[in-house]
């Protein structure tokens, strides 16, 4: 369908990032509510407490979810099997490319240039970035701006709820940016769009240190008080900013990588597969 076209590709993966955003939107935003407990009573038990409760209803929700949407899936895709006839002769017409396997992918490797290289070795090193934030961010809320305890007490439950507040505003920058994102790549270049998204990453990141230090010096956290209001806006407003460039790092690799490896000939299964590579190792 993309063909070897970056432009297609970029906005292809523009609009992944956007149905993403909605889904993480209304994740978040589920994580964030406290009362879930009181719709689904029957999750509440002496042995599952009130955080306990509402995590149970979110997995009965994203079940419900789920279900639904992968009902509407089947039902409205109309695939052709592979087997009928109209399938082959559909694949013949088109002069379809093989794509390559895992040992081709790993072949292909002597013939990369160095903008390939550099492509791959700044992806690799963007998500080494991305992937603790991605893990321990609504830890971070509740333990180190909160204070809380993980093991006990409701202070640490209301800094993850927090954070999953600060997620969904992180989704709705990261949607609003997948809308702006072709004409962001078609005004200012999709390499410089990119290097200015890593910026904006490093810059927040170091903020959350920042950030951390400002508020053990404080020592509200021994005090038994709540944060101050500036120490959760300022963190929200990390969280909020990190959804730009998160957006980018979605999308724009794939187009990057592709339009370098489109001289090798070997099709878009390859680019999608080496970059894979470059994100899965950080892993």
């Amino acid at each position: 369908m993309l063909g070897n076209d970056a432009r297609r590709t970029r906005v292809a993966n523009a609009y992944f990032s956007l149905f993403m955003a909605i889904g993480n939107i209304l994740g978040y935003a589920t994580g964030s509510y406290s009362g879930w407990y009181k719709i689904f009573k029957f999750t509440l038990t002496p042995a599952c407490s009130i955080s306990c409760a509402n995590l149970k209803s979110a997995f009965f929700l994203d079940v419900a979810f789920i279900a639904v949407t992968t009902y509407l899936s089947i039902v409205s895709a109309h695939e052709v099997p592979l087997s009928s006839s109209g399938a082959v002769h559909a694949g013949e017409g088109a002069g379809e490319t093989e794509e390559a396997f895992m040992w081709e992918l790993f072949g292909t490797f002597k013939y990369f240039s160095t903008p390939i290289w550099i492509v791959l070795s700044v992806t690799a090193l963007t998500w080494i970035g991305w992937f603790p934030f991605i893990l321990f961010d609504t830890d971070w809320m509740g333990r180190e701006i909160y204070g809380g305890d993980p093991n006990g007490g409701l202070i640490y439950d209301t800094g993850v709820r927090m954070g999953a507040l600060g997620l969904l505003l992180n989704s709705v920058v990261l949607g609003v940016t997948s809308l702006l994102m072709e004409r962001l790549c078609r005004k200012r270049g999709a390499g410089f769009v990119w290097g200015i998204s890593n910026i904006f990453m490093a810059l927040c990141f170091i903020a959350m240190l920042v950030l951390t230090y400002a508020a053990n010096s404080i020592g509200y956290v021994s005090k038994g008080q709540p944060p101050p209001t500036g120490i959760v806006i300022a963190a929200l407003a990390i969280f909020t900013i990190l959804g730009f460039p998160l957006a980018i790092t979605y999308s724009v690799p794939y187009a990057l990588i592709s339009t370098h490896i489109e001289p090798l000939g070997l099709g878009q299964g390859l680019s999608m597969g080496v970059l894979n590579l470059a994100i899965v190792v950080p892993q």
